[in-house]
Protein backbone atom coordinates (compact mmCIF):
# COMPACT_ATOMS: atom_id res chain seq x y z
CA UNK A 1 0.00 0.00 0.00
CA UNK A 2 1.42 3.38 -1.09
CA UNK A 3 1.14 6.65 0.85
CA UNK A 4 -0.59 8.21 -2.15
CA UNK A 5 -3.59 5.98 -1.37
CA UNK A 6 -4.21 7.99 1.82
CA UNK A 7 -3.60 11.52 0.52
CA UNK A 8 -5.48 13.97 -1.69
CA UNK A 9 -3.69 16.62 -3.77
CA UNK A 10 -3.95 20.37 -3.15
CA UNK A 11 -5.74 22.80 -5.43
CA UNK A 12 -3.21 25.62 -5.46
CA UNK A 13 -5.51 27.93 -7.42
CA UNK A 14 -7.82 28.14 -4.40
CA UNK A 15 -5.15 29.25 -1.95
CA UNK A 16 -2.54 31.10 -4.05
CA UNK A 17 -2.68 34.95 -4.09
CA UNK A 18 -4.00 36.53 -7.28
CA UNK A 19 -0.62 38.05 -8.08
CA UNK A 20 1.17 34.78 -7.38
CA UNK A 21 4.13 34.19 -5.09
CA UNK A 22 7.45 36.01 -4.91
CA UNK A 23 10.51 33.88 -5.61
CA UNK A 24 11.41 33.97 -1.90
CA UNK A 25 8.00 32.73 -0.72
CA UNK A 26 7.58 29.24 0.72
CA UNK A 27 4.82 28.71 -1.84
CA UNK A 28 7.61 28.51 -4.42
CA UNK A 29 10.13 26.66 -2.25
CA UNK A 30 7.84 23.87 -1.03
CA UNK A 31 7.28 20.87 -3.31
CA UNK A 32 3.47 20.70 -3.31
CA UNK A 33 1.46 17.60 -4.25
CA UNK A 34 -0.91 18.94 -6.90
CA UNK A 35 -0.95 16.33 -9.68
CA UNK A 36 1.91 13.84 -9.41
CA UNK A 37 2.96 12.52 -6.00
CA UNK A 38 6.40 13.84 -4.95
CA UNK A 39 9.44 11.57 -4.90
CA UNK A 40 10.08 11.23 -1.17
CA UNK A 41 13.62 9.96 -1.73
CA UNK A 42 14.50 13.52 -2.79
CA UNK A 43 13.10 14.96 0.45
CA UNK A 44 14.87 12.99 3.16
CA UNK A 45 16.08 14.19 5.51
CA UNK A 46 13.44 16.91 5.44
CA UNK A 47 9.93 17.95 6.39
CA UNK A 48 6.54 16.79 5.09
CA UNK A 49 3.35 18.79 5.72
CA UNK A 50 0.16 16.75 6.09
CA UNK A 51 -3.35 18.12 6.44
CA UNK A 52 -6.03 16.05 8.20
CA UNK A 53 -9.65 16.87 7.42
CA UNK A 54 -11.21 15.18 10.43
CA UNK A 55 -13.31 16.73 13.21
CA UNK A 56 -15.87 14.08 14.18
CA UNK A 57 -14.34 13.65 17.63
CA UNK A 58 -13.33 17.27 18.17
CA UNK A 59 -15.43 18.20 21.21
CA UNK A 60 -17.38 21.45 20.71
CA UNK A 61 -15.21 22.39 17.73
CA UNK A 62 -16.93 21.08 14.62
CA UNK A 63 -15.40 22.72 11.56
CA UNK A 64 -11.72 22.29 12.43
CA UNK A 65 -11.50 19.71 9.61
CA UNK A 66 -11.46 22.66 7.19
CA UNK A 67 -8.36 24.20 8.74
CA UNK A 68 -5.44 22.83 6.66
CA UNK A 69 -5.86 24.93 3.51
CA UNK A 70 -6.41 28.14 5.49
CA UNK A 71 -3.09 27.54 7.25
CA UNK A 72 -1.37 26.76 3.94
CA UNK A 73 -2.69 29.97 2.41
CA UNK A 74 -0.85 32.01 5.05
CA UNK A 75 2.22 29.78 5.32
CA UNK A 76 2.97 29.84 1.61
CA UNK A 77 3.13 33.66 1.67
CA UNK A 78 5.94 33.71 4.24
CA UNK A 79 9.54 34.08 3.10
CA UNK A 80 12.15 31.36 3.33
CA UNK A 81 14.71 31.87 6.09
CA UNK A 82 18.51 31.99 5.79
CA UNK A 83 18.76 28.34 4.74
CA UNK A 84 17.70 26.10 1.88
CA UNK A 85 14.48 24.30 2.72
CA UNK A 86 13.72 20.75 1.70
CA UNK A 87 9.98 20.55 2.35
CA UNK A 88 7.17 18.66 0.69
CA UNK A 89 3.44 19.21 1.16
CA UNK A 90 1.74 15.85 0.74
CA UNK A 91 -1.82 17.20 0.70
CA UNK A 92 -4.71 16.12 2.90
CA UNK A 93 -5.93 12.97 4.58
CA UNK A 94 -9.70 13.10 4.09
CA UNK A 95 -12.28 11.66 6.45
CA UNK A 96 -12.45 7.90 6.33
CA UNK A 97 -15.69 5.94 6.38
CA UNK A 98 -15.21 5.80 10.15
CA UNK A 99 -13.04 7.72 12.57
CA UNK A 100 -10.81 4.67 13.00
CA UNK A 101 -10.13 4.72 9.25
CA UNK A 102 -8.80 8.26 9.56
CA UNK A 103 -6.67 7.25 12.55
CA UNK A 104 -5.27 4.32 10.59
CA UNK A 105 -4.42 6.54 7.63
CA UNK A 106 -2.63 9.12 9.79
CA UNK A 107 -0.83 6.43 11.79
CA UNK A 108 0.40 4.77 8.58
CA UNK A 109 1.54 7.98 6.91
CA UNK A 110 3.39 9.26 9.98
CA UNK A 111 5.03 5.89 10.64
CA UNK A 112 6.29 5.54 7.07
CA UNK A 113 7.64 9.09 6.99
CA UNK A 114 9.48 8.66 10.29
CA UNK A 115 11.06 5.46 8.97
CA UNK A 116 12.26 7.44 5.94
CA UNK A 117 13.83 10.17 8.12
CA UNK A 118 11.19 12.68 7.06
CA UNK A 119 9.57 14.72 9.82
CA UNK A 120 5.76 15.05 9.44
CA UNK A 121 4.12 18.37 10.37
CA UNK A 122 0.42 17.61 10.89
CA UNK A 123 -2.06 20.47 10.48
CA UNK A 124 -5.82 20.54 10.99
CA UNK A 125 -8.41 18.43 12.74
CA UNK A 126 -9.17 17.75 16.40
CA UNK A 127 -6.56 16.95 19.01
CA UNK A 128 -7.83 13.39 19.27
CA UNK A 129 -5.58 12.85 16.24
CA UNK A 130 -2.68 12.93 18.73
CA UNK A 131 -3.62 9.33 19.51
CA UNK A 132 -3.10 8.31 15.87
CA UNK A 133 0.16 10.30 15.82
CA UNK A 134 1.29 8.33 18.88
CA UNK A 135 0.23 4.97 17.37
CA UNK A 136 2.64 5.62 14.49
CA UNK A 137 5.48 4.71 16.85
CA UNK A 138 4.05 1.34 17.83
CA UNK A 139 6.16 -0.68 15.41
CA UNK A 140 9.28 1.49 15.54
CA UNK A 141 10.64 -0.33 18.61
CA UNK A 142 11.44 2.72 20.67
CA UNK A 143 10.20 4.42 23.82
CA UNK A 144 8.28 7.62 23.15
CA UNK A 145 8.35 10.91 25.05
CA UNK A 146 5.18 12.92 24.38
CA UNK A 147 4.91 16.68 24.93
CA UNK A 148 1.46 18.27 24.74
CA UNK A 149 0.87 22.03 24.77
CA UNK A 150 -2.65 22.40 26.15
CA UNK A 151 -4.65 24.44 28.65
CA UNK A 152 -6.04 21.25 30.19
CA UNK A 153 -5.44 17.52 30.52
CA UNK A 154 -7.54 15.65 27.98
CA UNK A 155 -8.41 12.88 30.42
CA UNK A 156 -11.74 11.34 31.34
CA UNK A 157 -11.38 10.76 35.08
CA UNK A 158 -14.55 8.66 35.40
CA UNK A 159 -14.42 6.29 32.42
CA UNK A 160 -13.01 2.78 32.15
CA UNK A 161 -10.68 2.01 29.25
CA UNK A 162 -13.24 -0.21 27.51
CA UNK A 163 -15.87 2.55 27.53
CA UNK A 164 -13.65 5.50 26.61
CA UNK A 165 -14.34 7.13 23.28
CA UNK A 166 -11.24 8.62 21.72
CA UNK A 167 -12.14 12.32 21.60
CA UNK A 168 -10.21 15.55 21.87
CA UNK A 169 -11.18 15.58 25.56
CA UNK A 170 -10.15 11.99 26.42
CA UNK A 171 -7.43 10.80 24.02
CA UNK A 172 -4.82 10.76 26.83
CA UNK A 173 -6.68 7.85 28.44
CA UNK A 174 -6.01 5.86 25.27
CA UNK A 175 -2.34 6.81 25.18
CA UNK A 176 -1.67 6.13 28.87
CA UNK A 177 -3.43 2.75 28.87
CA UNK A 178 -2.42 1.54 25.41
CA UNK A 179 -0.87 -1.92 25.18
CA UNK A 180 1.89 -2.55 24.40
CA UNK A 181 3.10 0.38 26.49
CA UNK A 182 5.90 2.28 24.76
CA UNK A 183 5.27 5.64 26.45
CA UNK A 184 8.28 6.63 28.56
CA UNK A 185 7.26 10.14 29.57
CA UNK A 186 4.42 12.61 29.16
CA UNK A 187 4.79 16.36 29.64
CA UNK A 188 2.16 19.07 29.55
CA UNK A 189 3.02 22.72 28.96
CA UNK A 190 0.65 25.52 29.89
CA UNK A 191 -2.20 23.84 31.76
CA UNK A 192 -4.53 26.14 33.70
CA UNK A 193 -5.39 24.84 37.16
CA UNK A 194 -9.11 25.67 37.05
CA UNK A 195 -9.39 23.40 33.97
CA UNK A 196 -7.58 20.50 35.71
CA UNK A 197 -9.36 18.22 38.18
CA UNK A 198 -7.51 17.20 41.33
CA UNK A 199 -7.94 13.56 40.25
CA UNK A 200 -6.08 14.21 37.00
CA UNK A 201 -3.32 16.06 38.87
CA UNK A 202 -2.93 13.07 41.18
CA UNK A 203 -2.67 10.77 38.15
CA UNK A 204 0.12 12.91 36.70
CA UNK A 205 1.99 12.91 39.99
CA UNK A 206 1.54 9.17 40.54
CA UNK A 207 2.95 8.42 37.07
CA UNK A 208 5.85 10.86 37.59
CA UNK A 209 4.82 12.86 34.54
CA UNK A 210 5.94 16.47 34.05
CA UNK A 211 3.15 19.03 34.07
CA UNK A 212 3.73 22.78 34.06
CA UNK A 213 1.16 25.46 34.85
CA UNK A 214 0.72 28.48 32.63
CA UNK A 215 1.76 30.74 35.51
CA UNK A 216 5.02 28.80 35.88
CA UNK A 217 5.89 29.49 32.23
CA UNK A 218 4.59 33.06 31.94
CA UNK A 219 7.58 35.36 31.38
CA UNK A 220 9.84 32.31 31.64
CA UNK A 221 9.22 30.51 28.35
CA UNK A 222 12.89 29.45 28.13
CA UNK A 223 12.10 26.96 30.91
CA UNK A 224 10.24 24.89 28.29
CA UNK A 225 13.37 24.24 26.20
CA UNK A 226 14.78 21.18 28.05
CA UNK A 227 11.27 19.71 28.34
CA UNK A 228 10.70 20.06 24.59
CA UNK A 229 14.25 18.86 23.89
CA UNK A 230 13.28 15.52 25.41
CA UNK A 231 10.23 15.02 23.14
CA UNK A 232 9.88 12.37 20.47
CA UNK A 233 6.58 13.94 19.36
CA UNK A 234 4.72 17.19 20.11
CA UNK A 235 0.99 17.91 20.01
CA UNK A 236 -0.04 21.59 20.09
CA UNK A 237 -3.65 22.54 20.87
CA UNK A 238 -4.28 26.03 19.50
CA UNK A 239 -6.62 26.50 22.49
CA UNK A 240 -3.51 26.79 24.69
CA UNK A 241 -3.05 30.30 23.24
CA UNK A 242 -5.12 33.17 24.65
CA UNK A 243 -8.16 34.09 22.57
CA UNK A 244 -6.90 37.63 21.90
CA UNK A 245 -4.01 36.10 19.94
CA UNK A 246 -5.78 33.01 18.55
CA UNK A 247 -9.54 33.37 18.33
CA UNK A 248 -9.93 30.62 15.70
CA UNK A 249 -11.10 27.92 18.10
CA UNK A 250 -14.59 27.31 19.44
CA UNK A 251 -13.05 26.50 22.85
CA UNK A 252 -10.80 29.57 23.02
CA UNK A 253 -10.44 31.15 26.47
CA UNK A 254 -9.16 34.55 27.70
CA UNK A 255 -5.96 33.24 29.31
CA UNK A 256 -3.17 31.28 27.72
CA UNK A 257 0.18 31.60 25.99
CA UNK A 258 0.98 34.72 24.01
CA UNK A 259 1.51 34.29 20.29
CA UNK A 260 5.24 35.01 20.53
CA UNK A 261 5.56 32.42 23.31
CA UNK A 262 3.88 29.83 21.10
CA UNK A 263 6.34 30.67 18.32
CA UNK A 264 9.29 30.27 20.71
CA UNK A 265 8.01 26.86 21.82
CA UNK A 266 7.80 25.82 18.16
CA UNK A 267 11.34 27.00 17.53
CA UNK A 268 12.55 24.94 20.49
CA UNK A 269 10.69 21.95 19.00
CA UNK A 270 12.44 22.47 15.68
CA UNK A 271 15.83 22.57 17.44
CA UNK A 272 15.18 19.18 19.05
CA UNK A 273 17.33 16.58 17.27
CA UNK A 274 15.22 13.83 18.85
CA UNK A 275 11.82 15.10 17.63
CA UNK A 276 10.34 13.12 14.74
CA UNK A 277 6.76 14.49 14.44
CA UNK A 278 4.66 17.49 15.45
CA UNK A 279 0.94 18.21 15.17
CA UNK A 280 -1.04 21.48 15.30
CA UNK A 281 -4.67 20.82 16.17
CA UNK A 282 -8.07 22.40 16.88
CA UNK A 283 -7.80 25.42 14.53
CA UNK A 284 -11.31 26.31 13.33
CA UNK A 285 -11.53 28.83 10.46
CA UNK A 286 -15.22 29.50 11.21
CA UNK A 287 -14.16 31.53 14.27
CA UNK A 288 -11.04 33.14 12.78
CA UNK A 289 -11.55 36.88 12.30
CA UNK A 290 -9.43 38.25 9.44
CA UNK A 291 -7.39 35.05 9.31
CA UNK A 292 -5.43 36.07 12.43
CA UNK A 293 -5.17 32.57 13.91
CA UNK A 294 -4.25 31.02 10.56
CA UNK A 295 -1.45 33.59 10.28
CA UNK A 296 -0.23 32.83 13.80
CA UNK A 297 -0.20 29.10 13.04
CA UNK A 298 1.71 29.78 9.82
CA UNK A 299 4.27 31.76 11.82
CA UNK A 300 4.51 28.99 14.42
CA UNK A 301 5.24 26.48 11.64
CA UNK A 302 7.76 28.94 10.15
CA UNK A 303 9.57 29.10 13.50
CA UNK A 304 9.52 25.31 13.72
CA UNK A 305 11.11 25.12 10.26
CA UNK A 306 13.67 27.74 11.29
CA UNK A 307 14.59 25.65 14.34
CA UNK A 308 14.77 22.47 12.25
CA UNK A 309 17.31 24.01 9.86
CA UNK A 310 19.39 25.33 12.76
CA UNK A 311 19.67 22.04 14.65
CA UNK A 312 22.97 21.64 16.51
CA UNK A 313 23.17 17.85 16.25
CA UNK A 314 24.79 17.75 19.66
CA UNK A 315 23.06 14.91 21.50
CA UNK A 316 25.65 13.69 24.04
CA UNK A 317 28.19 12.24 24.09
CA UNK A 318 29.22 12.01 20.46
CA UNK A 319 32.03 12.94 20.19
CA UNK A 320 32.93 13.08 23.87
CA UNK A 321 35.49 15.86 23.28
CA UNK A 322 32.65 18.29 22.51
CA UNK A 323 31.21 18.05 26.04
CA UNK A 324 32.15 19.11 29.54
CA UNK A 325 31.44 16.73 32.43
CA UNK A 326 30.49 18.10 35.86
CA UNK A 327 30.14 15.97 38.98
CA UNK A 328 28.47 16.99 42.24
CA UNK A 329 27.72 15.30 45.58
CA UNK A 330 24.58 15.59 47.68
CA UNK A 331 24.57 16.82 51.30
CA UNK A 332 23.15 13.73 52.97
CA UNK A 333 24.11 11.05 50.48
CA UNK A 334 27.21 9.48 49.00
CA UNK A 335 25.51 9.53 45.61
CA UNK A 336 27.23 11.52 42.87
CA UNK A 337 25.25 13.42 40.22
CA UNK A 338 26.77 13.81 36.77
CA UNK A 339 25.93 16.64 34.36
CA UNK A 340 26.92 17.07 30.73
CA UNK A 341 27.25 20.42 28.94
CA UNK A 342 27.62 20.87 25.18
CA UNK A 343 30.47 23.16 24.13
CA UNK A 344 28.61 23.80 20.89
CA UNK A 345 25.23 24.97 22.23
CA UNK A 346 25.76 25.43 26.01
CA UNK A 347 22.82 23.07 26.60
CA UNK A 348 22.79 20.78 29.65
CA UNK A 349 21.90 17.13 30.28
CA UNK A 350 21.81 15.12 33.48
CA UNK A 351 22.83 11.47 33.83
CA UNK A 352 20.35 9.27 35.68
CA UNK A 353 21.71 5.75 36.33
CA UNK A 354 19.63 2.77 35.38
CA UNK A 355 18.59 0.62 38.34
CA UNK A 356 20.41 -2.71 38.55
CA UNK A 357 19.48 -4.72 35.47
CA UNK A 358 17.53 -1.82 33.96
CA UNK A 359 19.50 -1.65 30.72
CA UNK A 360 21.85 -4.15 29.13
CA UNK A 361 23.58 -1.63 26.86
CA UNK A 362 23.81 1.59 28.88
CA UNK A 363 24.70 2.46 32.45
CA UNK A 364 22.76 5.73 32.58
CA UNK A 365 19.95 7.65 30.93
CA UNK A 366 20.60 11.19 29.70
CA UNK A 367 17.77 13.64 30.30
CA UNK A 368 17.82 17.30 29.14
CA UNK A 369 17.95 19.74 32.02
CA UNK A 370 18.54 23.38 32.90
CA UNK A 371 21.57 25.09 34.36
CA UNK A 372 19.34 25.68 37.40
CA UNK A 373 19.19 21.90 37.96
CA UNK A 374 22.96 21.84 38.10
CA UNK A 375 22.96 24.70 40.64
CA UNK A 376 20.44 22.79 42.80
CA UNK A 377 22.77 19.78 42.79
CA UNK A 378 25.79 21.98 43.59
CA UNK A 379 23.91 23.24 46.65
CA UNK A 380 23.65 19.62 47.78
CA UNK A 381 19.99 19.03 46.96
CA UNK A 382 18.45 16.43 44.65
CA UNK A 383 16.81 17.98 41.55
CA UNK A 384 13.19 16.92 41.21
CA UNK A 385 13.83 16.04 37.56
CA UNK A 386 16.45 13.43 38.60
CA UNK A 387 14.05 11.73 41.01
CA UNK A 388 11.10 11.65 38.59
CA UNK A 389 13.29 10.27 35.80
CA UNK A 390 14.79 7.58 38.07
CA UNK A 391 11.33 6.42 39.13
CA UNK A 392 10.37 5.88 35.47
CA UNK A 393 13.51 3.79 34.95
CA UNK A 394 12.72 1.46 37.85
Amino acid sequence: MSLVDFLSPIDLEKIAPKKGYYSSHLGVKINVYTESFPDLEEIKPGIAIIGVMEDRNAVNNSGCALGPDYIRERLYELNEGAYTTNIVDLGNIRQGASITDTYFALKTVVSELVKMDILPVIIGGGQDLTYAQYLAYENLEQKVDVVVVDAQFDLDDDAYYETIETTSASYLNRIFLHEPNYLFNFSNLGYQTYFASQDSLRVMDKLYFDVHRLGELSGNIQATEPIIRNATMVSFDIGAIRSSDAVGNANATPNGLYGEEACQICRYAGFNDKLTSIGFYEFNPAYDNNGQTAMLLAQMIWYFIDGFYNRKKDFPLQPRSQYLIYKTSLKHDDHELVFVKSKKSDRWWMQVPYPSGGSKNERSHLVPCRYEDYNIAVSGEMPDLWWRTYQKLV
